[in-house]
């Protein structure tokens, strides 16, 4: 049955060929025809014909048909792009590279996993939580991979230490679990690309004829006039409210209770915490409608992934650290970042370290690194301690700690769930 199978395929690629083939001919030739012609006394107007390379032509063409010629040129790409490196083949169109660069004389280790999602048809790219069920969850990458059956893991955003929680936007599966901080800039990633801007929460809540501000959803409160909203994920019990504020309960999208103390988190709702004097007007009525969205509006988008700050935007390395107040990060450190190059193939970098067999790199050799195996976008996300990066079974960089700390949240490569 296999052996028939593939010979099918191989018979219909063949034939692919052929017909391609064919097609360019027949190109050529009606370039030909309409040159220009004389006929029972009718002038045809010129045509002006480019100058057509049909090798070229036929092996651009071949390139996007043919996964053969696609996993060539691929891997012609690969190691002309990473000369010296040491490249492992991790399954199709994945590839994972181990080298060494150095810096006034001194060594930095580097990991890279370059993944071709033409080839990889069958994976897709994606942020997850340690837990399935909190924010407030720390787990080692290998964890984190395996209960995700993940192929590719890379640490992700930034977190709160003590509690695990995501600091800055986090989406999954289009669901919104964390919004933004100081504006910072995130990756969204979408079924035909991705994208790279500083990220806004756009949401609010209507109700009793009025609509409040939500300035944001599940992070740490910065201002007591802040409205925010806590979701199940948060746990089971919001935070006191500010002074002179008030928690509301939301069941079903109906306010059930309310309270300046912690309030329980339903599972079919959410929390609203913020100042009596705005979240009081919702409660003429009680029903409210919660509405969460991002600027830029990104539609479609799948997964919302944060980090900081840019490292290359449109191409042109650009860091933006004290705009995204992140002044802490400067410096010669451990350094993960993700990136995409303009025919969509994503790029995970994890750079060792604090150690004299790898010194680390500062943003701006990272930005420039990032730029120089051919990213269009890319940004910096949690470095130091947390870089560690997991391929196929193992962790494959040298992390400050045995395995790597245990980590809030991961970018990872998984098999495309068709269920």
């Amino acid at each position: 049955m296999d052996t028939f199978y593939y010979a099918e395929n191989y018979e219909l690629r063949k034939l692919t060929e052929v017909l391609v083939n064919i097609s360019v001919i027949g190109v050529l030739i009606l370039c030909q025809v309409l040159m220009p012609i004389h006929a029972s006394g009718v002038k045809v107007a010129k045509v002006s014909v480019p100058d057509f390379d049909v090798n070229f032509s036929k092996e651009k063409i071949m390139n996007e048909i043919s996964p053969q010629v696609r996993q060539k040129n691929f891997d012609n790409l690969i190691k002309e792009k990473y000369p010296k490196a040491v490249i492992a083949d991790v399954t199709d169109g994945v590839k994972h590279i181990k080298l060494t660069k150095y810096y006034n004389g001194r060594p930095v280790r580097i990991n890279v996993v370059e993944i071709d999602f033409k080839l990889a048809n069958n994976l897709e790219i994606t942020p997850v939580l340690s837990s399935n069920s909190t924010l407030k969850s720390r787990k080692t990458i290998s964890t984190i991979a395996k209960n995700n059956d993940a192929i590719v893991a890379l640490n992700g955003t930034y977190f709160k230490p003590q509690s695990g929680v995501p600091l800055g936007t986090l989406m999954i599966n289009k669901k919104m679990y964390t919004g933004p901080i100081y504006d910072r800039v995130a990756l969204g990633i979408f079924d035909d690309g991705f994208d790279i801007a500083r990220v806004q929460l756009n949401a609010s809540i209507k109700g009793s004829g009025k609509t409040v501000k939500v300035d944001n959803i599940n992070q740490p409160r910065m201002l007591s006039t802040h409205v925010l909203v806590y979701t199940p994920q948060w746990g089971k019990y919001s935070p006191a409210a500010p002074k002179y504020g008030v928690g509301l309960q939301v069941i079903d999208n109906k306010i059930t209770k309310a309270s300046a103390n912690a309030v329980e988190i339903p599972p079919n709702g959410y929390v609203i915490s913020g100042p009596k004097s705005i979240l009081y007007a919702l409660l003429d009525k009680k029903d409210v409608k919660l509405s969460l969205n991002t600027i830029p509006d990104w539609q479609g988008v799948k997964h919302i992934i944060s980090g900081g700050p840019y490292l290359v935007k449109n191409g042109e390395v650009y860091v933006d650290m004290t705009a995204q107040k992140l002044g802490a990060i400067g410096g010669r450190n451990p350094r993960s970042t993700i990136g995409y190059t303009s025919d969509n193939n994503i790029i995970l970098v994890a750079v060792d370290g604090r150690e004299g067999s790898s010194i680390g790199m500062t943003l701006m050799e990272l930005a420039n690194f990032m730029q120089s195996i051919g990213c269009v976008g890319a940004i910096n996300l949690d470095g130091g301690g947390s870089t560690v990066m997991y391929v196929n079974g193992k962790v494959v960089n040298n992390p400050q700690m045995k395995g790597g700390i245990p980590l809030s949240n991961a970018v990872v490569l998984t098999k495309i769930d068709k269920s």
